[in-house]
């Protein structure tokens, strides 16, 4: 527990108290709840070591730029993340091209705890060769544990279309990593 009392808060308190002032203590705080999962996050959906950190520092920018604009009534982790999924598109369109993966730079990023380094490798290189709206969808969903309406809201799609573009994104997998069943 930390002195302030913040880490009992609720991101939304905490949202709530940065958007009322510049309370750095709260900033902060969120900060330490979100900054290594939004760099998993970027991780998975760019491959790219450098580019993670710096578009978690954009994120975080960003959310402080818009502190004002937040409504308390709903949860912080969608809005935050679909800051955070703005800032991707952004990144890959001003990139102007699909992008380049450092694998073996890749690291605590695992498929799960059983998984060998080759497997992981394998998965990943399967992943980023989904196309990025089926991308997106499935690191929200499978690696950030989000539901499909929240990812919906994220990304600006309905439910069904969200759920339509996981299917396809299981499917595709599926067949980049030669499964023969579901």
């Amino acid at each position: 527990m930390t002195e302030s009392g913040l880490d009992q808060l609720s991101d939304e308190s905490l949202m709530m108290r940065v958007g009322r002032g510049d309370d750095a203590a709260a900033f902060a705080e969120i900060f330490r709840r979100y900054a290594k999962r939004l760099n998993g996050y970027f991780l998975r959906s760019t491959g790219d070591v450098q580019a993670s950190q710096d578009l978690v520092q954009q994120t975080f920018l960003q959310l402080h730029r818009a502190r004002k604009d937040y409504n308390a009534k709903l949860p912080l982790r969608p809005w935050l993340y679909t800051i955070a999924a703005n800032m991707r598109r952004m990144h890959h369109r001003r990139a102007h091209r699909k992008p380049e993966v450092a694998y073996e730079e890749v690291h605590e990023q695992s498929v799960g705890p059983q998984a060998s380094t080759v497997e992981q490798r394998t998965v990943r290189r399967a992943i980023l060769a989904l196309p990025e709206n089926q991308r997106e969808v499935l690191i929200l969903h499978w690696y950030e544990g989000m539901s499909m309406a929240e990812v919906g809201k994220i990304l600006g799609a309905s439910t069904s279309a969200v759920k339509v573009r996981a299917h396809r994104a299981y499917k595709a997998l599926q067949d980049l990593l030669g499964g023969d069943d579901g």
